[in-house]
């Protein structure tokens, strides 16, 4: 969950390096905003500043009482797990005798018996927190080893230390020892490096260091990684040296700023027509083809597959529902869609015949890099669908299907969502044409209709200013439901996630037939309930049947919001407030019919006065089981 930078220069009296880290941690603070800390080795030692809240305390604390300058300095925001949000818990924690600061994202699991060893010893703590344990067994590693705190004496220390360690986690730590060394590892928990000119930085993920430079190297599981003005080591647990992979960031420190929105989420809502389009670029030749060059995996063995399991969490599972019914139509392959915490758990059935489709914005889900594990060493091959190149899983997948959105700095994910729907759409017609289940001109049509798409997102993203009205309107709604029927089902779902998360309101999503068996209980007069109108074109039947459930609700006081397409007329008498779409097949309406959802949800948060990037108890990454 928790942000973290390092940075490692060759001027020892610049303020440079706590600027660097600074930077950084307002880029991350979408991470973890319970507490942030920085601190900087100088001439004198180890000086560090820490608060508990958001970013901006740490900052004006550092105005009032200025750090010295330093050639490596470190910082960190905080998600908060062992220990609640204080001062005393937040990081970095500096070991008893003052030489080690240390900043760490994840969990150790072991911490306890890890903590009554060293407090046999004698050692105090003065946090809550399971980190503060391993800044004390560096220090003592150190000092047995009869060692200063250079840039190899730190590594060895960390590699012996990262032996003993259990659980998730990535740490950075100083030394007052060592002026210009900044020492790193990882497992299970994200780590990149950024390469710059004359100075190399850490980071939790490339936006912490994006501004300074687009080169970056990727770092596998149980890595250790040493920075220093003009130098990057890399080495396994044993101290054997290792080459990482290099690669270049695909976009700029622009995409990470707000760019006169109020909002990142408002920024994100409207990129997402870009987001959907950069996801289909380059995925068809001329005639409609399907071209997935990433698609790592034997045709031999994608043709034999018989059955797909997407396997996501929040948001990205239902991506995962709506490309249940585009896979399964297309290809007639069964789906399942688990939730990636479950998955492991209920012993799912797994062969060699099996696709686990693993969909994660940030790569570093961590529920989500067991359950790949997990399918891998059951013999089923694994595609990842990412956003974020050079993370865990699409790295220790089978083969990766990026999408290309960009970054996504807002805690409620809303164009990660339409680019992971645009991709799955991708990976069913690849298998589709693959498998022989369409024929190739139906392939072009489909991916014709699906490049048509972006436009008719921007026309939603254009035309939002009566969801904006609606939403000030509903604002004081205790409760808000969500119908959905076929595709309008996940969509529905999405919507209500949404409301939960940005405005805090009770909200549900249902399957629209459901309504009879328990939902429509919660109906009462002046409740809000959006209604996701299928088309009526081919599919009249459902479309009737949608209806009937608006009416339904609205014969018991509802107060009835349509989402549905430009020419339905028959929705009017059904409905309060109509929500106009544009007219798109079947198959792919949730890419447009999520969208008023997201601006109304996004609305409902700003008229409460909340922080819509940063909801409470949140934060965008969840790198803990």
């Amino acid at each position: 969950m928790c942000g973290i930078v390092g940075y490692a220069g060759p001027d020892r009296e610049s303020s440079r390096g706590l600027e660097v880290v600074l930077e950084g941690l307002a880029r991350l603070e979408y991470r973890g905003y319970d507490s942030a800390g920085v601190a900087v080795v100088t001439g004198g030692g180890i000086a560090t500043q820490k608060r508990a809240g958001r970013l901006s305390r740490l900052t004006s604390a550092l105005q009032e009482r200025p750090l010295p300058g330093g050639s490596a300095a470190v910082g960190h925001t905080r998600w908060a797990t062992h220990g609640g949000p204080t001062d005393a818990n937040a990081h970095p924690h500096v070991s008893p005798d003052g030489s080690v600061a240390l900043i760490h994202n994840g969990i150790i699991e072991n911490y306890a018996a890890l903590r009554a060893e060293l407090g046999e010893g004698g050692a105090v703590f003065l946090s809550e927190t399971d980190t503060e344990v391993v800044a004390h067994l560096l220090a003592a590693e150190i000092s047995t080893a009869g060692s200063r705190g250079g840039a190899q004496a730190l590594a060895a220390a960390m590699r012996a230390v990262c032996q003993r360690l259990e659980g998730s986690f990535t740490l950075l730590v100083v030394h007052a020892d060592a002026p210009g060394v900044v020492v790193g590892a990882r497992r299970n928990s994200p780590l990149v490096v950024g390469l710059g000119d004359g100075e190399n930085y850490l980071g939790s993920d490339v936006s912490a260091f994006i501004s300074r430079t687009k080169r970056a190297l990727e770092l596998g599981q149980d890595q250790v990684v040493t920075i220093t003005a003009d130098e990057v080591g890399v080495t396994d647990l044993d101290g054997a040296a290792v080459d990482a992979t290099p690669y270049t960031v695909d976009w700029d420190a622009d995409a990470a700023e707000k760019g006169g929105f109020p909002w990142f989420m408002a920024k994100e809502i409207h990129e997402q027509p870009r987001a959907v389009a950069d996801t289909l670029l380059g995925r068809s030749d001329a005639s409609g083809a399907m071209t997935l060059d990433e698609m790592h995996v034997d045709p031999s063995v994608l043709r034999a597959i018989d059955k797909i399991i997407v396997v996501a969490c929040g948001t990205a599972a239902f991506a995962g529902h709506v490309a249940k019914y585009a896979i399964e139509h297309w290809c007639r392959v069964p789906v399942e869609v688990d939730l990636a915490h479950e998955f492991r758990y209920r012993d799912p059935v797994l062969t060699h015949r099996t696709l686990v489709v693993a969909i994660s914005q940030s790569g570093e889900t961590m529920d989500l890099v067991m359950a790949v594990r997990h399918a891998r060493e059951q013999g089923s091959k694994v595609l990842a669908i990412c956003n974020t190149r050079g993370s865990t899983i699409p790295r220790e997948s089978d083969a990766a299907l990026y999408t290309h959105a960009g970054p996504e700095i807002a805690v409620a994910s809303t164009k990660a969502f339409l680019s992971q729907v645009a991709a799955c759409y991708l990976l069913g017609l690849y298998l589709a044409q693959l498998r022989g289940n369409l024929f190739p001109d139906e392939v072009a049509t489909l991916v014709a209709q699906l490049r048509d798409v972006p436009d008719a997102v921007q026309t939603v993203v254009d035309a939002a200013d009566e969801v904006r009205e609606l939403a000030r309107e509903l604002v004081d709604s205790p409760t808000v439901l969500f119908l959905g029927r076929h595709v309008g089902y996940p969509v529905a779902l999405e919507g209500a996630l949404k409301l939960k998360e940005l405005a805090y309101i009770h909200a549900e999503g249902f399957a629209a037939g459901e309504l009879k068996h328990g939902p429509i209980a919660l109906v009462e007069p002046g409740v809000p309930v959006f209604v996701i109108v299928p088309s009526p074109r081919g599919r009249d039947q459902l479309h009737a049947k949608v209806l009937s459930n608006a009416a339904e609700v609205r014969a018991r006081g509802a107060r009835t919001i349509a989402i549905a397409e430009v020419g339905d007329d028959a929705v009017l008498d059904h409905a309060d407030v109509v929500i106009r779409v544009p007219a798109v097949p079947t198959l792919m309406a949730p890419l447009v019919t999520v969208v008023p959802l997201q601006i109304f949800a996004m609305e409902v948060a700003t008229a409460k006065g909340y922080d819509v990037d940063q909801p409470r108890n949140l934060a965008k990454s969840v790198t803990v089981e």
